[in-house]
This record gives structure tokens, C-alpha cells and sequence, in this order.
């Protein structure tokens, strides 16, 4: 499926086929073939042999992104399928390596890199079932504790007494598995698997909960902090924050909605913003900064230019940008360096056309991801849009969802998308000739599934020939109504909409209290 295999891999296959056998037969392989037999284990979903490779790793490094990567032996790229029944059994295959060490004379496991694993929408193992981020951290926290109060551990086996293995992880806390996280985190020391957070995704989290976990995780080695929906954090938070921890590693940041409001902004507040801004730049690793649907009015040009490392991704969408925002961006150090923009969200046509295509001049040559949603980007400006995106010429993404654009305004777009070289992803809006006459824009979550299918389908297939016809076919393109699929959400949707019933429940009570209050 995804290139040729070597001889030496279908030898593997053929081994680890015959699980008993593969099994007996592990104390006679060769150090060098653990690899080889681990990958071939999980493309074929052999959970006992993956445990058992695991349970008596002879090499010093376990590393999941390169066993599972593009090999000489089979290219195809396995790091995608978050199979659980080979996760667990390689977590559990961990856990028994610490309490059955192998003898003192065989490698000795140092690290264990969990970090190259990617959650996708389609698995395309053969079980189905995915064992994703939240559920890892979850089973991750869970085997440490085991590893704690497990009877043998008082006797362990020769040369066993030092054991300590890293595990580096990308965590993901949330309000259901936080007391667990906690537990494991807290007794690391003690613990021969030494839970090391690169990554740290919190989400329907308390603040002082948050706060506390990331104490924990040991902010001097964290790459990335993902703070996101159900997390209040505020500016004054985020500023007591990096006052008290240093994060000198951190490459990627993500703040929550609202975590910035520059219209509460008292002239006391200032200097907090100035603070963040000096925090900031003391990250001379930060390439990444999430503040989507924050209010930040005038005040960009504060926030980022101490930074001293320009950024390769900015998320500024439903930002309430100014002029003057924009016409920071489009001359700061930044511009130059661009990977991926999200400007969603804000009227570019009408606010300020000129400074966002200078913007997209001086990033032309990176960019690889440009996401305009609700832009107010309609018919009249597709000529100016095709010029300015014409030197893009690595861009592979462009979204541009709820734009009110009519059918021959989107064939003329991808009658151009047709010359970027790289282009493998679009997503584009319902045309807005779908809609029933006198639709506004932006268009409510009420009415935005009430438009004509049958012609939607028949312009969706119309664009598709237009690929096709340039021999594009490996363009996906696609209008996914309520925004892009997202492996996290997806795997903790249930408790994100009970705590989004339980904020508005709480404000609800809040509301009539104070009617209550005002009444007497």
C-alpha cells in the first residue's frame, strides 16, 4: 500500500505472523532487528508481540515517530494510526520492562518517545479504534501509579536498582483525568518511568488547576502549551504566569478565546500588556502564537515586536484588528518569515487591502497555510485575491469558508488554484447562489445548513472536474460546515459539552441572583 517491501520485512511479517513463535523465539533475534519486527508487529496489529518486543527492548532508545516512520525496509509512514491495540500493548509492554528488567548485560532503555504519534480523523488500522492523545496521557498516569504499588517491585531483578527511564509524552489534561495526571506527576521521583511533558494540551480545566499542572510538568522543558476552550484564562493570569515560570524551550503557545480584551483595558492594565510582551521575548524559541478570538485592537504591534525570534505561525482570527495591526504585521520582522497566517474573521477587503497583500508579498516565499473564513471576500475582489496569492507559489493550504462568493467566482478560483504547485488542500464556502436570496453575511449556525444541495453538489463536482481536468487530482477539496475535523475535540466532545452546560448553568444562576439581589 505504501511501497515496496524489502525482503527483510516480509521475513518479519512472516515471524511475527505466528505470534507463539514470534514470542519463544525473541531471546534468539538479533538486537539490531527489534525495529524491524516492531513495525512489522503493528502494521499486522500483533499486540502480544509488540508487548513482548517492548518487555525486552535491548536498545538504549525506544523511539515511536522513527519506528513507525518512512524505512528503507517499508517507506510506508505508520506514525498515524493510534492503533490501541498496539499503544496499549506497547504501554503495557513498558511497564513489565521496568518490573522484569533483562539482564544487566543487555542495553539498558534510557528514553521512550511517544511524541511522533499523530492523531488522525480515519484509522486506517484494522481494529478501528483509536487510542488518542487524552486516552495515552489517561493509561500513561494509570501504569505509574501501578508501577508504585506493585508487590515485586521491593525485589527487583540484577542491576535493576537504578533503573529510571525517561518517557517523553505530549499530555493531555482536562477536569476528568486531571486527579490521575496529578498523582503520576507528583510521585515521578519515585517512579522508574519518568513522565517528561514536551507538550501539554489543558482543556475544561479549573484556572488554579491549570496553574498548578503546569508546575508540575517542568515548564523549563516544555516545546508546547496548548491552553484552549474551557480554561478562563485571562491577561492578568497569563502575566502572573510567565512571571513565575520561566519556559525557555517553548517553541509553540495557544491561548484560549478571550484571554486578551483591549476594550476592559484600564491605563493599569498597560503595563500588564507590556509584561506579556517582554515574557514573550524571553522565548527565544517561539515560532508559534495562537490568540484566536481574543480583542487585541491596536495593540499587536506591543504584544510582538519585543519578540526577538520572528514567528512562523500566527493565529490572530476574530482578533478585532485595526489598521494599524495590520500595518504592523505586513512590515514587521515577522512578515518575512510566515509559514502559516489566520487572519479569519476580519473584513480584509474593506479595512485595509493594501497592507494585508504586502503582507502576503513579503511571506509569499514561506507560506505554506493562509486561512481567510468569514473574510467579507465576495466576487468583486477575486481578481485582486488570485494576483496576491499568484507568488505563493509553496502554499498547500488555503481555507476560505463563509465568504460570499457565487459558483463562476469559485471556478475562476480554482482555475488558478490549478498553477500553485504545491496546493493539496482547500476548503471552500458554500457558493453563496446556494443560498435563498436576501442570506446574510456572516451567516448564523441556524441557517447555515439551509441552502440547495442538489446544487451544491453539482457546482462541488463542477470544481473537482476542474481539478481533474489539470491532472490535480491530489487536491482535496472540501466544505466542511462546522470548520476542520480535530482529533482532540473529537475524543473529548462529550466532556466539552458537559462543561459548557455547567458554565452556562453557573451564569444563569449568577443572572438571576443578581435579578433577585436588585428586586429587593
Amino acid at each position: 500500500a505504501g511501497g515496496m517491501k524489502s525482503l527483510r520485512f516480509i521475513c518479519a511479517e512472516a515471524l511475527v505472523s505466528n505470534t507463539e513463535f514470534a514470542r519463544q523465539s525473541l531471546g534468539s533475534v538479533a538486537h539490531n532487528l527489534f525495529p524491524l519486527l516492531f513495525k512489522a508487529s503493528y502494521l499486522l496489529e500483533r499486540g502480544e508481540v509488540i508487548h513482548d518486543l517492548v518487555e525486552n527492548w535491548p536498545l538504549v532508545d525506544l523511539h515511536m515517530g522513527k519506528l513507525l516512520g518512512k524505512t528503507a525496509d517499508y517507506p510506508e509512514d505508520l506514525s498515524h494510526r493510534t492503533c490501541s491495540v498496539c499503544l496499549e500493548s506497547c504501554l503495557t509492554g513498558l511497564r513489565d520492562y521496568v518490573l522484569h528488567p533483562p539482564s544487566p548485560y543487555t542495553k539498558r532503555l534510557k528514553v521512550v518517545d511517544l511524541t511522533g504519534i499523530k492523531d488522525v480523523e480515519v484509522q486506517s488500522c484494522a481494529c478501528k479504534k483509536p487510542l488518542g492523545r487524552w486516552a495515552r496521557t489517561q493509561l500513561l498516569a494509570k501504569l505509574c501509579l501501578e508501577l508504585l504499588l506493585h508487590p515485586h517491585r521491593g525485589q527487583p531483578g540484577p542491576g535493576a536498582a537504578a533503573m529510571s527511564v525517561d518517557v517523553l509524552v505530549d499530555l493531555f489534561v482536562t477536569e476528568r483525568n486531571y486527579e490521575l495526571v496529578v498523582q503520576a506527576l507528583l510521585t515521578r521521583r519515585s517512579c522508574p518511568l519518568k513522565i517528561r511533558c514536551v507538550a501539554l494540551r489543558a482543556d475544561s480545566l479549573a484556572l488554579h488547576k491549570f496553574l498548578y499542572v503546569v508546575r508540575l510538568t517542568d515548564p523549563s522543558a516544555l516545546r508546547k502549551l496548548e491552553v484552549v476552550h474551557n480554561v478562563r484564562l485571562e491577561m492578568e493570569h497569563l502575566e502572573a504566569l510567565l512571571s513565575s515560570l520561566r519556559f525557555p524551550r517553548l517553541a509553540s503557545l495557544t491561548l484560549p478565546a478571550r484571554t486578551f480584551n483591549v476594550r476592559r483595558l484600564t491605563a493599569a492594565g498597560e503595563p500588564v500588556l507590556a509584561a506579556i510582551g517582554e515574557k514573550l521575548s524571553e522565548m527565544t524559541h517561539l515560532t508559534e502564537l495562537s490568540m484566536a478570538f481574543s480583542i487585541l485592537t491596536g495593540r499587536v504591534r506591543k504584544l510582538l515586536s519585543p519578540l526577538k525570534t520572528p514567528l512562523k505561525a500566527l493565529d490572530v482570527s476574530n482578533c478585532s484588528l485595526n489598521h494599524a495591526d495590520m500595518a504592523y504585521l505586513a512590515n514587521s520582522l515577522h512578515s518575512n518569515h510566515l509559514e502559516v497566517l489566520d487572519l479569519s474573521g476580519h473584513n480584509i477587503p474593506d479595512l485595509y487591502p493594501s497592507t494585508f497583500f504586502k503582507l502576503l508579498s513579503h511571506s509569499s516565499s514561506v507560506l505554506r497555510s493562509l486561512i481567510l473564513e468569514e473574510c467579507n471576500i465576495q466576487d468583486s475582489h477575486v481578481n485582486m485575491l488570485i494576483f496576491g496569492l499568484s507568488p505563493c507559489r509553496k502554499l498547500q493550504e488555503f481555507k476560505f469558508l463563509g465568504n460570499p462568493l457565487s459558483s463562476e467566482a469559485l471556478k475562476h478560483l480554482f482555475r488558478f488554484f490549478c498553477e500553485l504547485p504545491m496546493l493539496k488542500n482547500v476548503e471552500f464556502p458554500v457558493p453563496r447562489d446556494c443560498y435563498p436570496m436576501g442570506t446574510t453575511y456572516p451567516i448564523d449556525d441556524a441557517n447555515l445548513c439551509n441552502f440547495n444541495r442538489q446544487k451544491y453538489d453539482s457546482v462541488a463536482e463542477e470544481l473537482k472536474g476542474i481539478l481533474l481536468q489539470a491532472n490535480r487530482e491530489g487536491v482535496q477539496a472540501s466544505t466542511p460546515l462546522f470548520g476542520s475535523y480535530d482529533a482532540a475535540v473529537e475524543e473529548t466532545n462529550n466532556e466539552l459539552g458537559t462543561y459548557l452546560m455547567r458554565s452556562f448553568k453557573e451564569t444563569l444562576e449568577k443572572f438571576t441572583n443578581s435579578l433577585k439581589e436588585l428586586s429587593l
